[in-house]
């Protein structure tokens, strides 16, 4: 089942709907989220930061299961957090803070991975890559930047580097408002939004600007096609605007550079945009607080939800299986239980918080046979033990297949050395062989002379 979640900056709840049928879902309770504020972990629930006055010091992050309406987990992370990113299989979240600073938690544990200063004011968007080797944050400053998880986590490398990011872009003059990524991982395309009234195109594999395209509006929300010819833009006017990727420099009478059309039915401002997973669906979120599915070939409108209260100011499109949270968490530790059904515990403050002789570990055989758990949820801590382990006979068979290979070389060695021995002996007998028949032809020709 494909659903949609939706939420506002007010207290209005998530609203979850049907995309197919347009029957309403659960809906859950006390939400009031920042922009791009909600994500669905791994399709296993849903988690959301909360900031209720712009002046708090603090702010939360809570989870909620499919299955009940009211919050069962809540987290208080060291500052507010704007924007949440999970990866694909859930088992990392990102969240960007006030600061600047990004912050990396295991989804099993709650345990606080990482935490970089990425930016030099507030971050407002996080995106993972396809391959989720890339995170992708976008900032109040003006800048995208993209980082490795491969180079975040390489402490020793991340010492000798002066600048942690992959790459910087700083051509946006205003606050970036989305930030998209292509498929393809490292030679992905990335898509950027800001107040400047500009979409810009960005090669990742070049690390360079690839278009640069002027609105008549600002845009706060982008969404790619999935073929990637083109992108749909949302604008504060209302409007959702259509700009092209893969041809040349479009001008019409109406829009500038590479902007191929518009549509709309939004009395107010456009502020998210989510694409279907299975069909050819084009669904916006606005501050009129109404939900619309469009059909994204005709443009013309297929369903619409309204939201119980408030702008709309996220969109989710999930593809949930009915019975997939019944059993992923079934063989953590009773102390993650008492947090709710099927959740994991509280995210961490600060890193290292909890002792780790503590910390829960997922129990499943690393050996092999049967395991009840996806072995993409395990523990930091058992797999770094299992990494060990198979590092420590790693370098066993390492040693078996050096010596192996010595051995091959010795022998090929003697084999080389016996083939010059005979090369040897033959060229030795034949020079002899030279020598005596040169010697007894000298003679005979003494004997005739």
């Amino acid at each position: 089942m494909e659903v949609v979640l939706a939420s506002s900056s007010v207290d209005g709840g998530i609203g979850c709907w049907d995309l197919h049928t347009g029957a309403e879902q659960l809906r859950h309770k006390s939400c009031s989220s920042p922009s791009h504020g909600l994500v669905a972990v791994g399709a296993r629930f849903i988690a959301s930061s909360q900031l209720r006055e712009p002046s708090a010091a603090s702010g939360s992050v809570l989870f909620w299961s499919w299955s009940k309406p009211q919050v069962e987990v809540k987290s208080f992370p060291a500052e507010p957090i704007k924007p949440l990113a999970a990866n694909h299989p859930g088992t990392f979240i990102a969240g960007g803070g006030l600061s600047g600073d990004i912050y990396l938690w295991e989804v099993e544990t709650g345990r606080l991975l990482k935490k970089w200063h990425a930016h030099f004011r507030a971050v407002t968007c996080l995106v993972f890559s396809e391959d989720d080797s890339l995170l992708v944050s976008g900032s109040e400053d003006g800048s995208v930047r993209v980082w490795s998880l491969f180079m975040i986590f390489d402490d020793l490398r991340s010492q000798q580097m002066s600048n942690l990011y992959e790459y910087s872009f700083s051509e946006h003059t205003l606050r970036v408002t989305d930030v998209v990524i292509g498929n393809g991982g490292c030679n992905a395309i990335i898509v950027s939004a800001s107040e400047d009234r500009t979409c810009k195109v960005w090669s990742l594999s070049r690390g360079m600007l690839l278009r640069n395209i002027v609105f008549p509006a600002v845009i706060d929300s982008i969404a790619l096609d999935p073929a990637e010819h083109m992108f749909y833009a949302g604008s504060r006017d209302g409007k959702i605007f259509i700009a092209a990727l893969n041809t040349e420099s479009i001008a019409t009478n109406n829009y500038g550079m590479h902007i191929i059309g518009s549509f709309s039915n939004h009395s107010k401002a456009v502020t998210c945009l989510a694409y279907g997973t299975s069909e050819n669906l084009l669904i916006s979120g606005s501050e009129d607080g109404t939900v619309r599915v469009w059909n994204a070939r005709t443009r013309n409108i297929v369903r619409m939800f309204k939201h119980a209260k408030g702008p709309v100011n996220n969109i989710l499109v999930v593809k949930r299986e009915n019975d997939y949270s019944n059993n992923i968490y079934s063989n953590v530790q009773a102390s993650s239980r008492k947090q709710g059904a099927n959740l994991p515990p509280p995210l961490e403050k600060y890193p290292n918080s909890v002792d780790e002789d503590s910390d829960m570990k997922t129990i499943i055989s690393l050996g092999g046979g049967r395991s009840s758990v996806d072995p993409s949820y395990l523990s930091s801590h058992v797999i770094s033990n299992y990494i060990k382990e198979l590092q420590h006979q790693g370098s066993a068979a390492a040693s078996e297949m050096e010596m192996e290979k010595l051995k091959h070389d010795c022998q090929r060695s003697m084999e080389m050395a016996n083939q010059w021995k005979k090369m040897y002996e033959n060229l030795n007998q034949f020079c002899v062989k030279e020598l005596l028949d040169g010697g007894q032809a000298r003679a005979l020709d003494k004997n005739d002379n």
